[in-house]
């Protein structure tokens, strides 16, 4: 049997902040979902920031009122392999359709500038790749947008 294809996603934004400061809205896991479009994240261990912590990411038009129309979207769990704040986050995602690994890295590059690296490794069905992954990097470049305009003056 062939495995499904591994689809690689990296884009990085560039934050008006200390890394401090980036790191800890980014380790907010609950507050994710004020700048990741029509997503919903919540801590789903009794941990919430370190190794073995697990985190559940739902994203759909129905992401306010999961689980009622949760075949409106699409559930990611992960749990969080490496925890190196204020620097790095890896996460294994863990659910029924998305498998695969994801880095949160930032990198100082002034008193009050961060680089944030997002990358993702997926594997997913080769007919979504080819469909979904114009829609996943515009997803996830308007949330790193939203995201690093919160540390705007």
């Amino acid at each position: 049997m062939a495995s499904n294809p591994k689809n690689t996603l990296a884009i990085r934004v560039q934050c008006d902040a200390p890394i401090e400061k980036v790191w800890a809205r980014i380790a907010d896991w609950d507050s994710q979902g004020e700048w990741m479009v029509a997503t919903r994240v919540w801590v789903t261990s009794e941990i919430s920031e370190g190794v073995g912590t697990s985190i559940a990411a739902f994203t759909g038009p129905a992401h306010r009122i999961y689980p009622s129309f949760s075949f409106l979207g699409l559930l990611d769990t992960m749990t969080v392999t490496a925890w190196e704040p204020p620097h790095r986050c890896d996460v294994i995602h863990t659910g029924k359709v998305l498998k695969g690994t994801g880095t949160f890295q930032l990198e100082s590059t002034g008193p009050n500038s961060t680089t944030f690296y997002w990358s993702e490794t997926i594997d997913i069905h080769r007919a979504l790749s080819i469909v979904g992954a114009p829609f996943i990097w515009l997803g996830v470049r308007i949330s790193l947008a939203r995201f690093a305009r919160q540390f705007k003056n």
